[in-house]
């Protein structure tokens, strides 16, 4: 799977990210939505969200900061750190 580049839509990061989710941890594509919240939806706990986070990095290059990393709640949240890094 290729990084994301600087000019991907939101369509396309939320695209990638649920590639990723699906690929990491095994989770039905189709259960991920915006709305879905990682932790009670999607079965995510702490270490996966780390891992999660350090996978992001790895292919955004950038890292999220820890006060953005504590608010990330739903796809929606990891859609807009994502776009966030990558606008910086």
């Amino acid at each position: 799977m290729s990084a994301p580049s600087t000019t991907m839509s939101r369509d396309e990061i939320q695209a990638w990210i649920v590639d990723t989710l699906h690929e990491m941890f095994e989770i039905d594509k189709a259960a991920i939505t915006p709305q879905s919240n990682l932790y009670t939806d999607l079965d995510i706990d702490s270490i996966d969200a780390v891992d999660l986070a350090v996978k992001l990095k790895e292919l955004t290059g950038k890292r999220l900061s820890p006060e953005m990393f504590k608010t990330v709640r739903t796809v929606e949240d990891v859609i807009n750190a994502v776009a966030d890094l990558l606008t910086e």
